[in-house]
């Protein structure tokens, strides 16, 4: 079974800086592209970022320069390294992939999530 597990999320104040890491765990043979995702209250989940396997990154317009995303094939994780934080960042962030596995070939996995509380 593949399970994606995200941590680092918390209450910050505006102006500072979170680091989320997401770890993936299972019989996995490989993963493609993985990303973050966000929901605030009473909207939709959008994208924030993502990174191919080989590195290409891709942000949405509201965190360029101050996002950051990052991974390490070799432990299966991705990072998002979020500065200059403000309110309008608070969100439950989710973590996602797309992982070849064991029993279910090629199949979208996501996070249970982590709150992000930008708030003075």
């Amino acid at each position: 079974q593949v399970q994606l597990a995200e941590s680092g999320g918390g209450l910050v104040q505006p102006g500072g800086s979170l680091r989320l890491s997401c770890a993936a765990s299972g019989s996995i043979f490989s993963i493609n592209a993985m990303g973050w995702y966000r929901q605030a209250p009473g909207k939709q989940r959008e994208l924030v970022a993502s990174i191919t396997t080989g590195g290409t990154t891709n942000y949405a317009d509201s965190v360029k320069g101050r996002f950051t995303i990052s991974r390490d094939n070799a432990k299966n994780t991705v990072y998002l390294q979020m500065g200059s934080l403000k309110p309008e960042d608070t969100a439950v962030y989710y973590c996602n992939a797309g992982i070849l596995s064991r029993s279910f070939g090629w199949s979208d996995y996501w996070g249970r999530g982590t709150q992000v509380t930008v708030s003075s």
